[in-house]
């Protein structure tokens, strides 16, 4: 039997909805979502096998004009992830159409060099009769082998674009077991949950100005046990997300619990603190803690 094995990344800009076409394509949660743009820090990998296909799909951070050390590492994770990828998929909101930040991240991509197919996504927020003129001007700026209008929400249009990217991948051995979704260490998936909480329970600059780390995973004679630090780069932050008499902090680490609680399937006990660490969006150490590699500049 003759089996295909091959990287499939992910990349556009933020909110394209990377993250949740990663997890409607894989079938599982591997990529916090939130309805805020800049969720995904780093690059995560989501393992399917299909018939005698195994895709190993990349979900990247979105591709933005960056301000700092942190924001360095994740743009260059994205297009690290497209370069080393067997192919490319990139996303554009269709609802948001095509903006300057995605007129330029579809000019780069072109440059490359890299075969690419454009993926419209949430098609289901606009009006069809739309969708063609948007495909006219972006097939302008590059070469598309494909075009594949879907919607990652709701499943529209997944299953001819798994077809595609089976028929795209290279021959040759599976690289991961059968049964592995991610290669996502159980550590940091664990921070990721906390942070996405963060995110949905916060606004403003507070879910930006703040990362999750795993200071001890556990495993119990009755499920696991789970430390984690958040770390905040001011002291408002560290004010909010404690919340009144600790309330935002309990409400973040209950949800965060019921989630890896199902991840995991075994009881979890989560216990979270919140620490100011002015700057640490410039530390080399905070950076790599989130999966990113440290740009160095």
């Amino acid at each position: 039997m003759t089996t295909k094995c091959g990287f499939i990344a992910l990349i556009g800009a933020p909110n394209a909805g990377k993250s949740t076409l990663l997890n409607r394509l894989t079938g599982a949660k591997l990529s916090i979502v939130t309805p805020k743009a800049q969720t995904t820090r780093a690059r995560v990998l989501g393992i399917l096998v299909r018939n005698e296909a195994q895709m190993l799909f990349v979900d990247t951070p979105g591709i933005f004009s960056p301000k700092r050390r942190l924001d360095r590492a994740m743009v260059a994770a994205a297009w690290d992830g497209a370069a080393e990828a067997d192919y490319v998929l990139l996303l554009v909101d269709a609802k948001a159409g095509l903006t300057d930040a995605v007129r330029e991240i579809v000019t780069k991509a072109a440059a490359s060099g890299r075969k690419m197919a454009l993926v419209l996504n949430k098609i289901d927020l606009i009006d069809r009769q739309k969708l063609l003129p948007l495909t006219q001007d972006l097939a302008a700026l590059a070469e598309f082998e494909q075009i594949f209008m879907i919607s990652a929400n709701t499943g529209d249009g997944i299953n001819v674009l798994l077809d595609f990217c089976t028929a795209k991948l290279p021959e040759g051995p599976f690289l991961y077991p059968e049964d592995e979704m991610t290669d996502l260490p159980d550590r940091l998936l664990a921070a990721e949950i906390v942070r996405e909480q963060i995110f949905l329970q916060t606004r403003d600059e507070v879910p930006y100005g703040t990362t999750v780390e795993t200071e001890s995973f556990k495993e119990q004679k009755n499920g696991i046990r789970i430390d984690a630090v958040i770390y905040v780069s001011r002291p408002g932050h560290k004010a909010i997300l404690i919340g009144s008499g600790g309330s935002r902090i309990r409400e973040i680490g209950a949800r965060a619990r019921a989630e890896l609680t199902r991840l995991f399937e075994t009881k979890v006990d989560l216990f979270l603190r919140v620490a100011e660490r002015a700057g640490w969006d410039e530390e080399a150490a905070r950076i790599r803690a989130t999966g990113l590699t440290d740009p160095k500049i």
